[in-house]
């Protein structure tokens, strides 16, 4: 009972910790540079080890760990959606300003972006479970889904509004809604896949409870312009959470779980966020200039 207990309070406290640092991220330092910082491999790390240490067999942790970059391939959709959802919902109602009708558009947004999500992930989980019953290698499937992340990233931003700074003080109770909204989010993930059938524990792996609090709480403290601003480079910066995921799934076996998960959280960072950073600066200042 008490490991069952630790299995879905721990998930949900660090989702918890994690979705308070992005948004905070995303308000200081404007959506380019809390972006890619909010997007750092950080709830894998802890979970892959778990995984791994749960069932040392290299072949079944390389299955999971490839399986990640095809969840994540859907949940840049998702943040794609809130780019695009508010000018599709938005009637002409909604004012710059976090005003009533601004709120109502962000509950249009919220509802359609979770169908979306709800149905590309399921047509995802069935996918991939044909592409592995035909006998695809696990390992080119994760590959894929990581190049169509990079690829969607760099073309959201390449098209990204402004990217400004949170103007508006943030309070002690805000900051707690928000860690408790991802931590209910990814403790009722976590619950459906342990006790749900395999297409909704498969579903529920993937849900993007992180980046739904921070598209959510920024639109709501800060308004529309701080949330979508971030929305390309977090698509971007998300493809490391899936670069980590191939490298550990390949490392930490033959190196360790302490060794292996400091490397490929390295390997990742210095392959794909500071790349993207140094990349997003570049377009910066030729927007500039």
């Amino acid at each position: 009972m008490l490991s069952d207990l630790l299995a879905v309070l721990l998930p949900a406290l660090s989702a918890g910790l994690v979705a308070v640092l992005v948004t905070l991220a995303v308000e200081r330092w404007g959506g380019r540079t809390g972006g890619l910082l909010g997007t750092l491999p950080t709830t894998i790390v802890p979970a892959a080890a778990g995984i791994w240490l749960a069932a040392p067999d290299p072949e079944a942790f390389l299955v999971a760990m490839a399986a990640t970059p095809v969840g994540m391939w859907v949940d840049v959709l998702f943040l794609w959606s809130w780019r695009v959802l508010p000018g599709w919902l938005d009637r002409g109602q909604a004012a710059a300003g976090p005003g009533g009708a601004e709120r109502r558009l962000l509950g249009r947004v919220l509802v359609v972006s979770l169908a979306l999500w709800t149905l590309a992930a399921g047509l995802a989980v069935a996918l991939l479970a044909g592409l592995q019953a035909a006998g695809l290698p696990v390992l080119a499937v994760g590959l894929v889904g990581f190049v169509l992340s990079v690829a969607a990233g760099l073309w959201a931003c390449r098209s990204n509004p402004p990217a400004p700074r949170g103007a508006r003080r943030v309070g002690l109770v805000t900051l707690a809604a928000r860690s408790g909204l991802a931590a209910v989010a990814i403790g009722v993930s976590v619950l459906l896949a342990r006790w749900g059938g395999p297409l909704l524990a498969g579903m529920a792996a993937v849900f993007p409870a992180i980046f739904l609090t921070t598209m959510v709480s920024l639109w709501w403290s800060q308004g529309r312009a701080v949330q979508a601003g971030a929305v390309g480079p977090m698509m971007l910066g998300a493809s490391s959470v899936s670069a980590y995921a191939l490298l550990a799934g390949l490392l930490l076996p033959v190196l360790g779980t302490a060794a292996g998960s400091v490397v490929a959280w390295g390997l990742a960072v210095a392959g794909v966020t500071v790349p993207a950073w140094r990349w997003l600066a570049r377009q910066a200042d030729d927007g500039a200039g």
